[in-house]
């Protein structure tokens, strides 16, 4: 049997080889199409489960396991733990074992417990149950049952449980409407069309009956776009095949809405339906701190292996004499003699390491986890972060990425429900230059004594009435708005508004919702669509009809919509609205220039506006309209482009009316926390499925885009004019030609030198430049390189039209940059959960569109304000605490193991331990861990009110900067000092004089002793100077640790222990402590190893001290209680001409390099501690678009750092 065979055979069992590659075919409710027309092939699709879980029952030991011990120091404690198990080394294998097999435990509850929660929640939307029409009857079934074939029936406000064909629904056209809100973020109602031939069957009988197939695509990830076909089998021969397209196709996590119900068969299920293929698989992430932790362990790992070889190579060198072997009474045994020697070496090199272990911390790392659990607490008990609406505060669904939240360096934000309230406004509407304000309308909230109109300016003439109430007609015909007339909640219905039945618009534009209920406001209320006819209610009571002939839907090349009506009069109109662009090249007669000037000035307060025009048609113009619409309609081919160029031939020669402003609510705060995360040195790119327009205005009125800032577009609309090639160089030509070869990150983002350029991209151009480089076309590739150089000299992006998965694109593309920065993705919808995964730090908010993304992202905060102070305050607090206990922690180990390793060579190299067994095991768990855990919990180096109100101190700890190889560098060579001090003074001072009082000389345990009382009192006290915020906890802490070592001391040699075998220590520390010249050697041992560091800390900030330092420095001279009139204008570093800037020496606390001359002041209003920072006194060079933001920033250079 040849393999051709073979294929052929597996293709026919197993659903059809190239049947699976390029589409499905789908049997409605699992019929079989009548014999005859084609081959019957049952295909295995998969069940309807959704699974977000990482671990099974079965496989979470070995899988979490392994992960864990990927870790290098867990890996590392096993290896050291196997070898005290299996050779004799000098030290217990307890005091490896324990501490790892605790880290590994709590570890595994944590991880255990956050995926037990992902499971839970999906069992519960996979048990939901669904309505499914089986043998002419409605079955209910467990969603996870579901399968690709089924009919669903799915009723009002019930979210759809897969991909559905919609068959037919409740209403007489044939159409429904749906929310996509946790798809792509849009609450306003979209219409979706049942297939032609099956909307009359609306009962489940009728529906059982219809015999029909579904070829279409294999699921993809592309939310607006689908492809395929319905053959339907009648009682002819033929089938009827009619074409499927997105409008067509009901997506999983959408909801039913004002349509009773629908009937619709399953496409696509579980894993497979668009919304679970645009899910991030979720992996674990790891910060930037733990990665230096790693690097810096594996340098203290070649450090233990170089002690230990030296050691092993010196023994053996000591051992080479004869006479030195073995001591006469400690005689080998002849089999240990007769050992290889290279067998006897390596024993030897791993009693050393064992020995030298202690340098590598295996209690920072659960130090570190203790820190981050209990430090996560902050976030949650921070009442600034509660929202009194939700009754809600902060969440945190991870505590490893705290520090994290001190290193962004971009954001990446979603728009709607995310910078905006989800809510539009009408905010006033021109007329011929006349304006008009209604008192206040929010989405059909009507507000008391909001009956009469303001009316700014003068009245208008007759004609000008006749256009007034023209213009109030355009606005109630030209749209695409639906009415319900009545709402049920909790089955009452709701409707009946003051004795007057209240209907309720919803469209698939929030806009328009927000212009017709402003009409409403105006005078002119829109009733509702009947038999083609639209009723609207004018000023005077009398109801108006309209019958409406054609519309011209809106897309977003043309930008602009029209409607064609019919008066009860019969006279013909032609009313349009769109974007000032799109109607004003169209206009032939009106007030534009006043039009314009209102225009103008509402873009620039950041609100949506609309142009409204018309144009009476004659009978002869309207039939030739007629014939254009339909012959472009029935095309088959380019049908697209035919409609494009008919509108464009009908819509033109229009008399200008007026133009509206609508404004999409900012969510409070929004701009200010934009702004501040600007001043961090942050770049905020917004990532929206919204169209361009929309997203624009928002940016503008969120301070993203400022008035000044020259946009450069990369859209599909340019792209058709131009190659994308061209494209692309001519905007990387643009933002370098004036910034040389240096990128936007050399400079403050704000500097008045530069041209300021905002860039806007839609999804379908991000799609090209992301493509990867064709074989033998040399350009293709490069294209990723040009964008992401262009968006670096951008000070905001604006990415529109995105699916949710391009969103992720975006985030995965900037992390993958050669600079490798941290970024931030923020978002309220199931769309952005894609890029929350992907970023280093994803955050949820808790919006109107479902928790899906809180759930999956690691900080949930209920409004984006808050974002400002989890950023500035706590990821700097965070950052700045784990910093240091990360450094201190190596520091104190060299202190600790290196005294150890110069004894070595005081004793023949026997690993003799200089400390003993108790002091060993102690020393990190009891003696110095209490005080480090609660320094990383509640130092605040700088004041909380500070950190907000100079968000460029955040600069200071950027690109890791407190954990650079210098500052690594530094914290070694001092612990090594400290440790050559204690042990050459301790052995010095002692040399051939020590006796107690009675004559005795000091023994080696004595002397161990004293070197482990000086090293954990300097160790502490190391501490003590480090610490600026100082509580009575800190107090307690930091005395009780040194007092506790006292007394376990006088307790562990002054008792004799029955279960000891031998008490080597016993009475030795009474006996170190009655002797004078140990008293003075401890006083005098502390002093001189602390001395280099207070100098060092002393010259620093007296030469060349830091932002930070000068800010503490200016709050302790004043206690906290800074002078109303003290000028502070020296609190940032002043320039060091000279020096350039260079990102590659990020020096711990970095010193000021160059800084922007600020003038900060601090005020004090009474009560606690307030500061306020005002604007620079500076009166010239001031940047005159950063009026009132705070700071002059006067000339580019490089950053302030600490």
């Amino acid at each position: 049997m040849d393999f051709s065979t073979i294929r052929n055979l597996i293709s026919r069992y197993c659903a059809g080889e190239e049947n699976w590659v390029d589409s499905r075919t789908v049997y409605i409710g699992h019929k079989v199409p009548p014999p005859g027309t084609e081959a019957y092939i049952p295909q295995r699709y998969p069940d309807n489960r959704i699974v977000s879980s990482k671990y099974t029952f079965w496989n979470f030991i070995p899988k979490n396991l392994f992960e864990q011990f990927r870790r290098i120091a867990n890996f590392y404690f096993l290896i050291i733990f196997l070898v005290q198990l299996i050779i004799d080394t000098p030290t217990s294998p307890i005091t490896s074992g324990l501490p790892l097999f605790f880290v590994i435990t709590v570890t595994a509850i944590k991880q255990g417990y956050e995926d037990w929660l992902r499971h839970k929640a999906d069992n519960a939307i996979n048990q939901c149950p669904v309505h499914v029409v089986q043998h002419g009857k409605v079955v209910r079934k467990q969603s996870r049952k579901l399968q690709v074939g089924d009919v669903v029936l799915v009723k009002e406000d019930e979210t759809f449980p897969c991909d559905l064909i919609l068959l037919s629904t409740s209403r007489d056209d044939g159409t429904c409407f749906v929310t996509t809100a946790s798809l792509d973020g849009e609450s306003s109602h979209k219409t979706y069309y049942a297939v032609q031939d099956t909307k009359a069957f609306n009962t489940e009988e009728e529906v059982d009956t219809i015999q029909a197939t579904i070829e279409c695509e294999q699921p993809q990830p592309d939310l607006y776009k689908f492809v395929g076909r319905i053959n339907i089998y009648l009682d002819r021969d033929e089938p009827i095949a009619r074409p499927l397209g997105s409008e067509n196709l009901l997506l999983r996590g959408a909801t039913l809405k004002n349509t009773e119900y629908i009937y619709a068969v399953a496409i696509y299920t579980g894993m497979e339906t668009k919304m679970a293929l645009n899910y991030q698989s979720k992996s674990q992430k790891r910060s930037a701190v733990e990665k230096s932790m790693n690097a810096y362990l594996i340098v203290y790992l070649c450090i233990l292996i170089s002690k230990a070889l030296i050691n092993t190579v010196f023994k053996y060198v000591w051992q080479a004499d004869p006479n030195r072997d073995e001591p006469w009474y400690n005689q080998k045994t002849e089999t240990e003699r007769q050992r290889h020697i290279l067998i006897r070496a390596f024993t030897d090199f791993l009693a050393f390491m064992v020995l030298f272990n202690y340098i590598i911390p295996v209690s920072m790392y659960v130090t570190v986890e203790m820190q981050k659990f209990l430090g996560s607490y902050f976030i949650s008990w921070d009442d600034e972060m509660f929202d009194e609406e939700l009754g809600e505060g902060a969440l945190v669904n991870t505590s490893d990425l705290n520090e994290e939240l001190g290193q962004v360096e971009y954001v990446f934000t979603d728009k709607t429900g995310t910078l905006t309230e989800n809510n539009m406004e009408f905010i006033e509407c021109c007329v011929d230059g006349h304006v008009y304000v209604p008192h206040a309308i929010c989405n059909g909230q009507i507000m008391s004594g909001a009956s009469s109109i303001d009316m700014i300016d003068s009245s208008p003439s007759a004609e000008g009435k006749e256009h007034e109430e023209l213009f109030f007609r355009a606005l109630c015909l030209c749209h695409t708005v639906q009415v319900k007339e009545e709402e049920t909640v909790d089955g009452i219905k709701r409707g009946i508004h003051q004795g007057k039945a209240t209907s309720f618009y919803i469209s698939s534009s929030p806009d328009e919702v927000a212009l017709v209920e402003g009409m409403k406001r105006l005078g002119f209320t829109y009733l509702r669509l009947k038999d083609n006819h639209m009723e609207i209610l004018n000023r005077e009571d009398e109801i108006e009809r309209f019958e409406l002939l054609e519309v011209l839907n809106f897309d977003s090349v043309r930008r602009r919509m029209s409607v064609i009506v019919r008066s009860n009069s019969g006279e013909l109109y032609l009313f349009c609205k769109g974007a000032d662009s799109s109607i004003f090249p169209r206009v032939i007669s009106g007030k534009v220039d006043q039009v314009r000037a209102r225009v103008e000035h509402n873009a620039v307060e950041g609100l949506r506006t609309l142009c409204v025009a018309y144009k009476r048609l004659s009978r002869e113009e309207y039939e030739q309209v007629c014939h254009l619409l339909s012959s472009a309609k029935l095309a088959l081919q380019d049908r697209d482009k035919k409609l494009a160029e008919a509108y464009d031939v009908i819509e033109r020669d229009f008399i200008l009316l007026g133009a509206t402003a609508v404004e999409d609510r900012l969510q409070d705060k929004a701009a200010d926390t934009i702004e501040s995360l600007h001043k961090a040195g942050m770049k905020v790119w917004v990532l929206t499925g919204d169209k361009m327009e929309t997203a624009a205005a928002t940016c503008y009125a969120s301070k993203l885009f400022r008035r000044n800032t020259q946009i450069l577009e990369l859209t599909t609309k340019r792209t058709e004019e131009q190659s994308l090639h061209d494209v692309l160089f001519d905007l990387s030509r643009t933002v370098l030609r004036q910034h040389g070869s240096m990128t936007r990150d050399t400079f403050s983002g704000l500097s008045s030198d530069f041209q300021d350029y905002g860039l806007i991209i839609d999804g379908a151009t991000l799609s090209a430049v992301m493509k990867p480089a064709q074989e033998g076309s040399g350009t293709g590739g490069n294209y990723k390189e040009i964008f992401l150089e262009i968006c670096r000299n951008c000070s905001a992006v604006l990415c529109c039209r995105m699916a949710p998965l391009q969103k992720a694109q975006i985030v995965k593309l900037i992390k993958a940059s050669k600079e490798h920065p941290i970024t931030l993705a923020i978002g309220d919808g199931a769309n952005d959960v894609s890029m929350i995964l992907e970023a280093h730090v994803g955050i949820g908010i808790m919006g109107k569109e479902g928790r899906q993304a809180a759930r999956n992202s690691d900080y949930a905060i209920p409004k984006f304000k808050h974002l400002k102070k989890m950023l500035l305050v706590h990821g700097h607090y965070y950052y700045i605490r784990i910093s240091e206990l990360v450094q201190y922690f190596f520091y104190k180990n060299v202190c600790f193991i290196f005294p150890q390793f110069l004894y070595q060579f005081f004793c023949g190299f026997s690993q003799q331990p200089l400390y003993d067994t108790a002091y060993l095991t102690l020393y990190n768990i009891s003696f110095t861990s209490l005080p480090i855990l609660l320094y990383s919990l509640i130092e605040q180096h700088i004041n909380m009110d500070i950190l907000k109100r100079d968000p460029s101190l955040y600069r200071d700890i950027a690109k890791n900067s407190l954990l650079q190889w210098p500052i690594f560098v530094y914290w070694t060579f001092l612990g090594v000092f400290d440790a050559v001090v204690f042990f050459f003074g301790a052995f010095f001072l002692f040399d051939n004089t020590t006796f107690t009082s009675n004559g005795q000389m000091f023994g080696n345990w004595t002397f161990g002793t004293l070197v482990f009382t000086v090293l954990v009192f300097t160790v502490t006290l190391k501490l003590a100077l480090d610490t600026h915020y100082w509580t009575w906890i800190n107090h307690f802490v930091i005395w009780g640790s040194l007092l506790f070592y006292v007394i376990f001391s006088l307790l562990w040699g002054g008792i004799i222990w029955p279960f000891l075998n031998y008490q080597r220590m016993y009475y030795v520390f009474m006996q170190m402590l009655a002797s004078g010249p140990a008293w003075l050697s401890i006083i005098l041992l502390i002093m001189v190893s602390l001395l280099p560091d207070v100098v060092k800390k002393v010259l620093c900030r007296a030469l060349w001290p830091t932002t930070t330092e000068r800010i503490q420095n200016a709050d302790k001279l004043y206690k906290g209680h800074l002078s109303e009139f003290t000028p502070l204008s020296s609190l940032h570093a002043p320039p060091v001409h000279g020096r350039g800037h260079n990102e590659g020496q990020n020096h711990t606390h970095r010193r000021s390099v160059s800084s922007p001359p600020k003038k900060v002041m601090y005020t004090h209003w009474g009560g606690g501690p307030n500061y306020c920072t005002f604007r620079s006194f500076l009166p010239f060079g001031e940047n005159p678009r950063l009026s009132g933001v705070g700071y002059a920033y006067t000339a580019p250079g490089p950053e302030t750092s600490v």
